[in-house]
C-alpha cells in the first residue's frame, strides 16, 4: 500500500529533481547538522531526521533513484525494487528490456514523465550573401531569426494577465491517472496521460488572448553575428542557443548560417590562394618590365623578368584569404598571357618586321617534354 501522506524525496532534502549527486550530498549535509537529535532538542527532530536519511538513502543510489523517478515510492519499497503488484505492466516489460511489448493488450502509451522530459529546441537556418572582399577579412552582419519567443502579454504562462493555471481536479497536478486492469500476470496498474490536462498537470481557465494559452508568439529578433576572415562559400556559422526555444527547460536549437560569396570582377579563390589572370605585350614579355598588380591589400609592384613565356606564374607572398583561426595567409597567384595584338600601326609594323627579319624564319618544332615521355613509358 502506497502512503498518501509521504513527501516527496526532492521536497524533504529541497532540491530539485535535476540536481547532481554533489547537491544531494551537500543539502543531506546540511540538514543532517541541523536536525541531529544530538543538536537539535525538538520534538519531531527525531522524525525529521529518520525523513532526511531515509530521502538520501534513496536519492543518493543510482539505481534506487532511477527507480524512485520513474515508478515513485512504490519504485523503492522493497529494498529498492520496483513493487510489481501495483506497475504499470509497459513499465513492466521496460523493466526487463521488453520494450518492443509496450503496446501488448492496450497497455502502450506515452507516460508523463516522457511527455514531460526536457526537450532540446529545433535549430534554424538562413543563407547570408557576402562580397567576396567581406569572405576573405570577415566582417559583422545582422541576422533577422524569426523564432518563437516568451508571450509578451503573458509572460509565458498561457493564462491571461490577472488569472493564473489551477490544479487539474482529475489527476490532482499529477498530469496522470491510473488506470487498474486484470491481466494474466494478475492486477495491474496502467499510468495514462491526464485527458483533461495533457500531462500538463494544470487548466489555463482563461488563455491569453495573445497567444491563445500556448505561452509563446512568434517574433523576429535582430541579432549580431561575427563573420570570420577567411569564411568561404558554403560555409556555415552557429549561433548556438539562438534556435527554436527547448520545452520543459530544455535548452534552446543553434541557429545556422550559410554563407554564399558574391564571385569577385577580377579575382578568383582557391582554397587560401587568390588567383589573378594578367595580360601583357609582347615587348614586355620580351624585355622585361616593372607592372602594377592589383591585390586585396591594395597595387603592389610586380618584375617582369625578360623572356617571360606565356602562362609563367608568379607568387605574391600572404597576400592571399586569412587561413581559419590562424594567422597565417594563402598566397595571390599570378598568371600572365602574351597578348598578341590583333592590328598594328603602320610604324609597329615596320618594325615588327624588321625585327622579324633578324629573328629568321626557321621554325623549331617543340621537343616532347621529360613527363610526357615517362608517362608514355609507364602507359605501355
Amino acid at each position: 500500500m502506497i502512503m498518501t501522506d509521504k513527501r516527496d524525496y526532492y521536497e524533504v532534502l529541497g532540491v530539485t529533481r535535476s540536481a547532481s549527486a554533489d547537491d544531494i550530498k551537500n543539502a543531506f549535509r546540511n540538514l543532517a547538522r541541523k536536525l541531529h537529535p544530538d543538536v537539535n532538542k525538538a520534538e519531531d527532530a527525531e522524525e525529521k531526521f529518520k525523513e532526511i536519511n531515509e530521502a538520501y538513502g534513496v536519492l543518493s543510489d543510482p539505481d534506487k533513484r532511477a527507480a524512485y523517478d520513474r515508478y515513485g515510492f512504490q519504485g523503492v519499497n522493497t529494498n529498492g525494487m520496483p513493487d510489481y503488484s501495483t506497475m504499470d505492466l509497459s513499465d513492466l516489460f521496460d523493466l526487463f528490456g521488453l520494450g518492443g511489448f509496450g503496446g501488448f493488450g492496450g497497455f502502450g502509451g506515452t507516460s508523463r514523465r516522457s511527455r514531460n522530459a526536457p526537450r532540446r529546441g529545433a535549430d534554424l537556418s538562413t543563407r547570408l550573401k557576402l562580397t567576396f572582399e567581406e569572405a576573405v577579412f570577415g566582417t559583422e552582419k545582422e541576422v533577422d531569426i524569426t523564432r518563437n519567443e516568451k508571450c509578451s502579454v503573458c509572460s509565458g504562462s498561457g493564462a491571461e494577465p490577472g488569472s493564473r493555471p489551477v490544479t487539474c481536479q482529475t489527476c490532482k497536478g499529477a498530469g496522470e491517472v491510473r488506470q487498474v486492469q486484470q491481466t494474466f500476470l494478475g492486477q495491474m496498474v496502467q499510468v495514462v496521460t491526464c485527458p483533461t490536462c495533457g500531462g500538463r498537470g494544470e487548466i489555463i481557465e482563461k488563455p491569453c488572448t495573445n497567444c491563445r494559452g500556448s505561452g509563446l508568439e512568434r517574433k523576429t529578433i535582430r541579432k549580431k553575428v561575427n563573420i570570420p576572415a577567411g569564411i568561404d562559400n558554403g560555409n556555415q556559422v552557429r549561433m548556438i542557443g539562438e534556435g527554436q526555444p527547448g520545452a520543459n527547460g530544455g535548452p534552446n536549437g543553434n541557429f545556422y548560417i550559410e554563407i554564399e560569396v558574391a564571385p569577385h570582377k577580377f579575382f578568383r579563390r582557391n582554397g587560401y590562394d587568390i588567383l589573378l589572370d594578367l595580360d601583357i605585350n609582347m615587348a614586355q614579355a620580351a624585355l622585361g618590365d616593372e607592372i602594377t598588380v592589383p591585390t586585396l591589400d591594395g597595387d603592389v609592384k610586380l618584375r617582369i623578368p625578360p623572356g617571360t613565356q606565356p602562362g609563367r606564374v608568379f607568387r605574391l607572398k600572404e597576400k592571399g584569404v586569412p587561413i581559419l583561426q590562424r594567422t597565417e595567409r594563402g598566397n595571390q597567384l599570378v598568371t600572365v598571357n602574351v597578348q598578341i595584338p590583333s592590328s598594328l600601326t603602320d610604324e609597329q609594323e615596320e618594325l615588327l618586321k624588321t625585327l622579324g627579319k633578324t629573328m629568321g624564319t626557321e621554325v623549331k618544332i617543340q621537343e616532347r617534354s621529360f613527363f610526357e615521355k615517362l608517362k608514355d613509358a609507364f602507359s605501355g
